[in-house]
């Protein structure tokens, strides 16, 4: 079974990482290879599970074409993209229709200018409805935040600082409207309980009841939202 090594001195035991259908071995420095290819042997029964589900998602990943007839998820709806060219690159939502301008004067190819600019505008869009998600939930629970920022991370969905800045991957555009708000509730309800106590997911839960189904939902699919 092969798999990659990567040794800390700050270590003192071995762990198991499968991540993208690759096994990772965290080991200490001093620990000899073949002790650790004993370990994974003995571990093997577990790592093809993890390695055969994680394959499962990965063949669910959409690959995506920019070009006219293309069908994207946004917030529950599914939007129909319609690529023209133009002298300037400009995208615009009309109905359940994605209007995408291509620039004749870039250099790049027109399906690669139209994921560039499809993805901005769901950059932009993220923000903005975001935003007006966390501003409006905020005041119904008298709190405040320091801002909101919008980015694309690989293991987190949202992130609330100690400051106060709360932070969003906008590719939660692609998930139903349900579970953009269970997001924004569970990030909102950190400005109170900086943990995951039970005080935490008690006030999750009243801010939005159905929680466990919305969580779990971004748990199955989280890794096919991508664009």
């Amino acid at each position: 079974m092969r798999y990659t090594i990567k040794r800390s001195s700050r270590r003192r035991t071995v762990s198991l990482e499968v991540r993208d259908a690759q096994l990772l071995v965290r080991a200490p420095v001093g620990i000899a290879e073949r002790d650790l290819d004993r370990f994974v042997r003995q571990k093997s029964d577990w790592i093809a599970r993890k390695v055969r589900a994680q394959q499962q998602m990965l063949a669910r990943i959409p690959e995506y074409r920019y070009v006219s007839g293309t069908r994207l998820p946004f917030m529950g709806q599914q939007l129909t993209l319609s690529v023209t060219m133009g002298s300037c690159g400009r995208v615009e939502q009309v109905g359940d229709r994605l209007a995408v301008c291509c620039s004749r004067r870039s250099r790049l190819e027109p399906e690669a200018q139209a994921r560039r600019l499809v993805q901005g505008w769901y950059r932009e869009q993220g923000l903005e409805r975001l935003r007006a998600k966390t501003d409006a939930l905020t005041r119904q629970m008298e709190l405040s935040h320091s801002g909101v920022k919008v980015r694309v991370t690989r293991s987190k969905w949202g992130h609330c600082t100690r400051s106060g800045e709360i932070q969003y991957n906008w590719q939660i555009l692609l998930a139903p409207e349900a579970v953009v708000d269970y997001l924004v509730a569970h990030e909102v309800c950190h400005l109170r309980h900086m943990n995951h106590s039970r005080a935490f997911w008690q006030l999750v839960g009243q801010v939005c009841p159905d929680y466990p189904r919305q969580r779990d939902w971004l748990k199955a699919n989280g890794r096919c939202l991508v664009l």
